[in-house]
């Protein structure tokens, strides 16, 4: 029997909302049309939404993971035993590899040998949107660099893209077992969507929780308080204030993308 066009977009859009195999993964009905999760009374709102870290206070949990594991745990981001199938939203990066511009002779030891929680730096000018085919990853107004992973085909141009290395690819379902038969997820959280194979993920600066009026789960979780999370745009908020008084270095700063992620020194 002919299909024609609008009958056909119709079925497309629907294999979509449901997924490849029928898997969950992120619904049209969770994001709104201005690409955000749609707010509840007493959301977070701003207009350049930024987060600092405190090296300093960072070293003191002595190589920590606390933002990481949080992260990972509420966003249902599989574990695989293999470091080639590896996903991350939050990690940690040595001094050399986060901030290569910084790097000279006379560089203290302490930050030497040191590591420091990296993530998508929710860039002004991010290069990830540019190259994407499909507009899976789009920019928002208050500056949140954003992934709808259904509409994701697997191209992987962002990852090339991205200068930060903050994206990471699904080689094998997350929901599954890895290659030596250990599940990715050992406990998956109903409130965030799984993904699918074939996709890329990345960190979203908890879109979700400030759409509920929370702070992001790796600002609230960090032992050390040493991550500030706020409106750059509001003189009165707590990352305006400490960027005014305190030195910040920012990673690969010379590639004019403008991240929004700032390190204390």
């Amino acid at each position: 029997m002919p299909v024609d066009r609008r009958a056909f977009l119709k079925m497309a859009g629907l294999a979509s909302a449901v997924g490849i195999g029928g898997g969950r993964i992120i619904e049209a009905a969770a994001l709104d049309g201005a690409g955000t999760y749609k707010a509840t009374t007493g959301a977070l709102a701003g207009k350049r939404w930024a987060m600092i870290i405190d090296v300093h206070k960072c070293l003191e949990q002595h190589d920590c993971t606390a933002c990481a594991d949080i992260c990972h745990k509420i966003h249902n981001v599989a574990q695989f035993n293999k470091p080639k199938n590896e996903l991350k939203w939050i990690w940690r990066e040595n001094f050399h590899g986060a901030f290569p511009e910084q790097n000279h002779e006379f560089l203290s030891e302490e930050l030497h040998h040191s590591t420091f929680p990296v993530l998508c730096n929710h860039c002004d000018d991010p290069p990830c949107v540019r190259v994407c085919p499909t507009q899976t990853t789009w920019k928002r107004d208050d500056g949140v660099v954003m992934m709808d992973m259904h509409r994701c085909i697997g191209c992987r141009y962002c990852i090339t893209a991205c200068p930060y290395g903050s994206r990471s690819f699904n080689w094998l379902d997350p929901r599954g077992n890895d290659e030596d038969g250990k599940p990715c997820l050992e406990t998956i959280n109903p409130d965030f969507p799984t993904r699918t194979r074939g996709v890329v993920e990345k960190c979203n600066f908890c879109a979700e929780r400030l759409a509920k009026g929370q702070l992001p789960a790796c600002v609230e979780g960090c032992p050390g308080g040493a991550m500030t999370f706020g409106d750059l745009d509001d003189p009165e908020s707590p990352v305006r204030k400490i960027l005014h008084d305190d030195y910040a270095i920012r990673r690969k700063p010379s590639l004019g993308t403008n991240p929004q992620v700032y390190y204390l020194v």
